[in-house]
């Protein structure tokens, strides 16, 4: 399948976010509205139409405390097994280096992924893929595998603060709070 990779990173116009807009809800995909807006590559066919797309949004995961594009793509099914996922993933990579090398101070480091399609694991089993140049770094809450692949030169940024974890309010504690002592009463009276 003959398809042509077309940069869009901040370039959306409204046009092009109802078109992105329509396939995801033509191909039944329930995103957030500001998800067309996070494009940096759509995929057209030989017709024209719009048949996939790579999308970023910079996301900071606790473990890592530097900045990182979370990536995600979507291929409509005419795409889907035609191979097209290393080229798009290296095209969007591509875009979104050029633009960070061009800012005062980079936004992201990289590009995270989430694995969602497993046979892209399969396809893919090394801890560091030089095929597309991520590195295995673990696994998400939902149990898929975590890839990060990094610009070129990329240099560590001041870590990112990590925030105090929210304590639970089913006991009524602020957060930070010690406990409240307890006293349970034993048989013999005291506590």
């Amino acid at each position: 399948m003959k398809v042509e990779i077309q940069p869009v990173w901040k370039q959306v116009t409204p046009e092009l976010a109802a078109e992105l807009t329509a396939l995801w809800r033509d191909n039944r995909v329930s995103v957030e509205e500001s998800r067309a807006d996070q494009a940096v590559c759509v995929v057209r066919g030989e017709d024209g139409a719009l048949c996939g797309v790579a999308t970023a949004t910079v996301k900071v995961l606790p473990r890592l405390r530097q900045p990182m594009y979370y990536y995600r793509m979507f291929f409509s099914p005419l795409l889907r097994g035609h191979q097209q996922f290393l080229p798009v993933f290296q095209a969007a990579k591509r875009v979104l280096q050029d633009y960070n090398a061009g800012l005062d101070k980079p936004e992201s480091l990289g590009l995270l992924l989430e694995l969602e399609n497993g046979k892209l694991g399969k396809a893919y089993p090394h801890a560091h893929e030089p095929a597309f140049d991520a590195i295995f770094i673990g696994y998400s809450p939902r149990g898929l595998q975590l890839r990060v692949s990094y610009f070129e030169d990329a240099v560590l940024l001041p870590p990112t603060p990590v925030r105090a974890p929210a304590v639970a309010a089913r006991d009524g504690r602020a957060a930070g709070a010690k406990p409240a002592q307890t006293h349970t009463r034993h048989g013999n009276g005291r506590s």
